[in-house]
C-alpha cells in the first residue's frame, strides 16, 4: 500500500515556529517566509525534498532582507557611479541614518517644546563648510533646486546656448526649465558668449541670469564664455540675480580639479544663488543644496513647491554627518595614494594566483564620475583577471562591477575602500571555483 507523500508534509504553523524560521519571520515579515515555506512544502509533495529537510531549504530560499537592492563592490574606477547609487555613505552617515530612523526632533525645539526650524543641523553645517553663503536650503536632488528656482524666480531666465545641456539617461535642462513655465531666453552661440550677449537680454520679464556648468563634456577651440566674476559685475544695481548651477557638489577648491567650479569660489566671486548635489564629490546622501543670499533662499523656502520637495530626516541626518563628519568615501578614493593603490593591486593578484586563478596587477585610469570632471583622469591600479569572469562576478553572492580591457577583466582598487580588498578576493575565488 503507497502512503500519500501529502501525510508527510510538514504543518506550516509548525515550521513557521522552529526557532530560526520564526527569527526570520521577525527580520522579513510572515508573508515573505510563508511564501518560502509552501515552497518547500511543495517540494515535499514532489517527492523532491525529504520533510526533514524543510526548514534548512526554507532558510535557504529566503533572502538577506526585504529589500531588492544589493550591496555591491564597485571595482569600475569611476568614483561616482550613478548606476551603483553614486557616493557611498561615510561609516558616520550611515550611523546617523540609523539614529534618525525613529523618532526625532527634526522640527522640534525640545527646550521650548513647540515648532523649530526643519534640518537646522544640516543647513548650519553647510554654512561652516561654505562661509560664503547666508543661507542654506536642501531639497531632494539639484534637479528639484532648478526646478524650485525656475518656478520662484519665474519670469524669463538667461542662459548661454552652450549650456543647454542634457544629462544622463535623455534628461534636458531647458526641458526641465520651461516645464514649470519658466521662459528661456538663450544668448550666444554653441561655443561662444560674452557679458554683453546677457546684459543685452535682460529686460523687465527676467527673473533670473542662470549659468549651468557644462559637467559631462567639453567644448574646445574657438570658444568663449563669461564667468562667474563678469556676470556678477555686470549685473551688479540690475537687480537680477546670478544662479549658479556647479553640479558636483565641490564645497572648495580641490588641487586635482582646478577646473571643477566648487561653491564657495562660486559664491565669494558673485554669485547670489549655487546649486549643486549631494551624492557626488560632496560625499553624502542624494539631496539639492542651495546656498546664497539669504533673501533669496528664504523665497524659494516659502514657495508651496518647496513642501514637495524637501528631503526627510534621514537625508538630513546623513547630510550633516557628511559635513562635520570624518572624511567621506569619495575624498578618500580621490586623494588615494597610488603607490598604496599599486600595494594593493599586487596583493590582490599574489593572493588570487596562490589559489590557481590567473590574476596581474596592472596599471589603470579612474575618473571622477557622475558628471564631474569629464576629462580628467586619475592614475590608478588594477587587478586583472579573465574576461570571461565579467558576467559571473555580477552574480556572485556580493557582486563585483569590474570592466573589459583588451582580452582581460580589470578591477580597479581606487573606487573600492581599502577595507573591501578581501571580500573582493573571495568572489573571484568563488567565481573561479565555478570553472574547475
Amino acid at each position: 500500500m503507497t502512503t500519500d507523500p501529502r501525510r508527510a508534509v510538514p504543518r506550516t504553523d509548525t515550521v513557521l515556529a522552529e526557532p530560526q524560521v520564526a527569527a526570520a519571520v521577525a527580520r522579513l515579515g510572515r508573508d515573505l517566509v510563508k511564501t518560502a515555506v509552501q515552497a518547500a512544502q511543495q517540494q515535499v509533495r514532489e517527492g523532491a525534498l525529504a520533510p526533514d529537510d524543510v526548514v534548512p531549504a526554507v532558510l535557504d530560499g529566503l533572502p538577506g532582507s526585504t529589500s531588492s537592492l544589493r550591496p555591491v563592490l564597485n571595482a569600475t574606477g569611476v568614483l561616482v557611479h550613478t548606476n551603483l547609487g553614486r557616493a557611498p555613505l561615510s561609516p558616520a552617515a550611515v550611523d546617523a541614518v540609523v539614529a534618525a530612523s525613529g523618532t526625532t526632533d527634526v522640527e522640534i525645539d525640545l527646550a521650548t517644546g513647540r515648532r523649530g526650524p526643519r534640518g537646522e543641523g544640516a543647513l548650519g553645517a553647510l554654512l561652516d563648510a561654505v562661509p560664503a553663503a547666508g543661507a542654506a536650503l536642501v531639497v531632494n536632488n539639484c534637479a528639484a533646486a532648478l526646478a524650485l528656482v525656475a518656478t520662484a524666480l519665474g519670469g524669463e531666465l538667461v542662459i548661454a546656448r552652450g549650456e543647454l545641456v542634457e544629462i544622463g539617461d535623455g534628461f534636458r535642462i531647458p526641458e526641465l526649465i520651461t516645464s514649470t513655465g519658466a521662459r528661456l531666453r538663450e544668448v550666444g552661440t554653441t561655443n561662444r558668449v560674452a557679458v554683453a550677449d546677457y546684459t543685452g537680454a535682460l529686460g523687465p520679464d527676467t527673473g533670473a541670469v542662470l549659468k549651468v556648468h557644462p559637467s559631462n563634456f567639453v567644448v574646445r577651440g574657438f570658444t568663449r564664455s563669461a564667468d562667474v566674476a563678469e556676470l556678477s559685475t555686470a549685473l551688479a544695481g540690475t537687480g537680477v540675480p546670478l544662479v549658479a548651477d556647479v553640479g558636483s557638489g565641490l564645497l572648495r577648491p580641490h588641487p586635482l580639479l582646478p577646473d571643477e567650479p566648487d561653491l564657495q569660489t562660486t559664491l565669494a566671486g558673485g554669485a547670489d544663488l549655487a546649486l549643486c548635489s549631494g551624492d557626488k564629490l560632496l560625499g553624502g546622501p542624494q539631496a539639492g543644496i542651495v546656498l546664497g543670499r539669504a533673501e533669496l533662499v528664504q523665497r524659494l523656502r516659502r514657495h508651496p513647491l518647496y513642501r514637495a520637495l524637501r528631503v526627510d530626516k534621514t537625508t538630513l541626518a546623513a547630510l550633516e554627518a557628511t559635513l562635520r563628519g570624518p572624511v567621506p568615501p569619495v575624498r578618500r578614493m580621490l586623494d588615494a595614494d597610488l603607490a598604496g593603490l599599486r600595494a594593493r593591486a599586487a596583493a590582490v593578484a599574489a593572493a588570487l594566483r596562490a589559489r590557481g586563478v590567473e590574476a596581474d596587477a596592472v596599471e589603470a585610469t579612474a575618473r571622477v564620475g557622475g558628471g564631474g570632471a569629464p576629462e580628467f583622469e586619475l592614475p590608478s591600479a588594477a587587478v586583472a583577471v579573465p574576461l570571461a569572469f565579467a558576467g559571473p562576478l555580477r552574480a556572485a553572492s556580493t557582486p563585483v562591477v569590474g570592466y573589459a580591457a583588451g582580452d582581460r577583466t580589470h578591477l580597479d582598487l581606487r573606487s573600492l575602500a581599502p577595507a573591501d580588498d578581501e571580500r573582493l578576493t573571495a568572489m573571484v575565488l568563488e567565481v573561479a571555483a565555478t570553472w574547475t
